[in-house]
Formats: structure tokens, C-alpha cells, sequence
């Protein structure tokens, strides 16, 4: 909502000024003359103290689906589009959300259709919700797509948070094993170094290597920093603005020994439900691969699609391009395969992503138990020769006395 500036004369002729909220200033100006108000002066707000303030533009991942298992509900109920969305508006308590509502809302009154209503709030509902509302209202099955949505939206997102949640464990022990390592070598290691400055020792060569090491650190250490900002910023820019270092990067993911297996199975996962959703919702097959493009959320499986679109295009199959591919496995191609021969590929696709989230599932578990006692190895290896470096030459002098 826009907040408005006012000034003007009640019916009685009382002079009137003040602020109203309203989209436009069209509907600002009946609502003054709704209270009784001829407006004289009407102008945008630019004070700051009525800005809506939010520290966020995005809506929350439950937000957004409790909100289509609730618009389901209503629609099923036969409760009208716009009386849905002016009642989720009004209860949901995500901010970005309910503004948006507002505006579509008020966009349906006018005449739009709700789908074009929310296409123009790409942050807030994404393209896959936008294209699959389209077809819902053609079909007339906005309840069944909205349900069908918000369970895609949930798997999706359970198995996002699960990976997220077993790399952020090795992660964490990175940065310690980093962080200790520096500890010891800026400040344990010169200290008890000093105490052997002025004996004859011959020093190990394993401490000779740990000093020289802790001695470059303490003299060059804005360096170390300088360069660890240059590399992160670096990456970071690149990565954002650069679509071949951006593609190379997700190939180098998808190739790695472990974690590039379960990055593989969570693309082809997230790839066939979001196909077999739109499929089931009734898209059409060149615009639910565009789409599926778009809400891939990898470029390299994403080019992947974009080429089977082109070969349907051609007259082609979808499994052909997939087949070429070095990402997907003969399990997915023969499955698809099936699929477009007996005209069941939208069931297919949902039977290899409930596949590839159970394998998802299973390679988490395992990698977690894999992983912790790895970490803690390294963590402990990488102190140990700290430590060892500093004892050896402790023990060389009780064996010399």
C-alpha cells in the first residue's frame, strides 16, 4: 500500500487534512469521498515515518506453504478467489505476503486475473506458482493444484534443509580446525620457542617446518587476511555476475568423489518433481520445461532442460537429450523413456523423484556418520603436529641431560 497526503473539506466545509493508505491514487480519492472528504491536494508520502518497513522482501518457506494449503481449503470450500485472498491477506502474518495480497487483491477486483495479479510480485510468488495458478484456473482445479504445489514445495524444501544441515557440520569443524591451527601457530608455538632460542639444539625437522610456518604467519599475517577477503569476495562476484565461472563451479560440485553423488541425486529430484507437478497441473510441455529451467536452481542441469526443449521443438524426445547427458543415469532416461511411449510421463517422473529423495535421504544419514568422526580426525591431525612439534625438541633435551 501507498500512504497519501491529503488536504481538502469535510461536507460541511471544515477544512481537512491528513494521510490515507490506498494502491493508487484513484482509490484513494473514493475512499476520501467514501468518508465524506472532497480532496483539493493529493499527493504520494515520501516521509519515511510512513513507509512500511520490513527487513525483508522475501516470504518465509512455511509461510508461503501453509498459505496455498489454506487458499486450498477456501477454494474447496467455495469460498470465491477474492474472498480468499482478501481473507489470507488479513490473517497471515508474513509482511511481504500481506502486501502482496493486498495488491492482488485489489488487481482481481479490478478485472485481472489472479494469476496475472501475482506475476507481478516475482519475489513473493515464484514462477512455478504464478504458471501453475494459470493452468489451474483454464482447468478449473485451483484446489488440487494448490495442494499438489504446497507437497512439492515441502519435499523440496525437507530435503534442501537436510543437506544444508549436513554440510554445515564440516563446515563449522573447517573453521575451527582453522581457527585453533592459527591459535597454536601465532601464539603457542613462538612462545614455547623462545624458551630453546639459546640451547644447542638440533631442532626436528618436523618443528622446523611448524616455525618457519608460525614465524611467516606472525610477520605477513595481514597478508593471510588480505588475501583470504580478496579470494571470498572474489569467488562471491564472479560467481554472481560470471555465467561460465558460475557453470564450471556447479560442474566441479556435481563431479566431486562424495558430496557431488548427493548434489547429483537432489538435482534430479528437485528436476522430475517440478516436471511432474506441472505435468499433473496440465502445463504444457515446452512451457513446464521453461519453467522447470527457471526453478532448477543449477545451471548445469538447467542447460540440460533447455536442450530437451529444443529437441521437443524439433520433433524429438524428452529422454534423448537427457541420455547424451553424463548427469542422469539409465534409470532416469528408461523411466522417461516408458513414460512418453505410454503417455505416463508425468506418473514416471513422480516415481523417480519419490526415488531420488528416498536416496537423498539415505546418503544424508550415511554421510553424517561418515563425516563427523572424519572431521574430528582431521581437526585432531592438524593439532597433533602442532603439538608434536613443539614436545619433540622437549624430549631431545631430557635425552641430552
Amino acid at each position: 500500500m501507498t500512504v497519501f497526503r491529503y488536504s481538502g473539506r469535510t461536507k460541511t466545509g471544515t477544512p481537512k487534512k491528513g494521510i490515507i493508505d490506498a494502491p493508487n491514487k484513484k482509490v484513494a480519492m473514493e475512499k476520501l469521498r467514501a468518508q465524506g472528504i472532497n480532496a483539493r491536494e493529493l499527493q504520494e508520502s515520501n516521509s519515511i515515518l510512513h513507509k512500511d518497513i520490513s527487513l525483508g522482501t522475501k516470504v518465509k518457506h512455511q509461510d508461503f506453504v501453509i498459505y496455498c494449503r489454506q487458499y486450498a481449503t477456501l477454494i474447496r470450500a467455495g469460498v470465491s478467489v477474492v474472498e480468499a485472498t482478501h481473507i489470507l491477506g488479513e490473517q497471515t502474518k508474513s509482511k511481504p505476503l500481506k502486501r502482496a495480497l493486498k495488491q492482488v487483491e485489489e488487481d482481481i477486483r479490478n478485472g485481472t486475473s489472479f494469476s496475472d495479479a501475482a506475476s507481478k510480485h516475482p519475489k513473493v510468488f515464484p514462477v512455478l506458482f504464478v504458471n501453475m495458478m494459470r493452468a489451474g484456473e483454464v482447468t478449473g482445479s485451483i484446489d488440487d493444484t494448490l495442494d499438489r504445489l504446497a507437497g512439492t514445495l515441502e519435499k523440496q524444501y525437507k530435503i534442501k534443509k537436510k543437506i544444508q544441515s549436513t554440510m554445515i557440520y564440516p563446515a563449522i569443524l573447517s573453521f575451527l580446525t582453522v581457527v585453533v591451527g592459527m591459535f597454536l601457530m601465532v601464539f603457542i608455538v613462538p612462545t614455547i620457542m623462545e624458551a630453546f632460542k639459546d640451547m644447542d639444539l638440533e631442532m626436528p625437522f618436523i618443528t622446523v617446518i611448524v616455525v618457519g610456518i608460525s614465524d611467516w604467519l606472525i610477520e605477513f599475517w595481514y597478508f593471510v587476511i588480505l588475501a583470504l577477503i580478496v579470494i571470498v569476495v572474489g569467488f562471491h562476484f564472479f560467481y554472481k555476475n560470471n555465467k561460465e565461472f558460475h557453470f564450471t563451479v556447479n560442474v566441479f560440485l556435481l563431479r566431486m568423489p562424495i558430496f557431488g553423488q548427493l548434489l547429483q541425486k537432489d538435482v534430479i529430484a528437485r528436476m522430475t518433481r517440478t516436471l511432474s507437478t506441472l505435468f499433473s497441473s496440465s502445463v504444457p510441455i515446452l512451457q513446464a520445461l521453461t519453467i522447470a529451467e527457471k526453478v532448477a536452481g543449477n545451471p548445469v542441469i538447467g542447460k540440460i532442460v533447455l536442450e530437451a526443449r529444443d529437441n521437443l521443438e524439433k520433433g524429438g524426445t524428452l529422454s534423448e537429450p537427457l541420455e547424451k547427458s553424463w548427469l542422469f543415469p539409465p534409470l532416469v532416461t528408461q523411466m522417461t523413456s516408458i513414460g512418453e511411449k505410454t503417455g505416463s510421463l508425468d506418473y514416471m517422473l513422480e516415481k523417480i523423484a519419490d526415488f531420488y529423495e528416498e536416496e537423498v535421504d539415505r546418503a544424508v544419514d550415511t554421510l553424517k556418520s561418515l563425516v563427523e568422526p572424519l572431521m574430528i580426525l582431521v581437526l585432531a591431525f592438524v593439532v597433533g603436529i602442532i603439538v608434536a612439534a613443539i614436545f619433540l625438541p622437549m624430549f631431545q633435551l631430557y635425552e641430552n641431560m
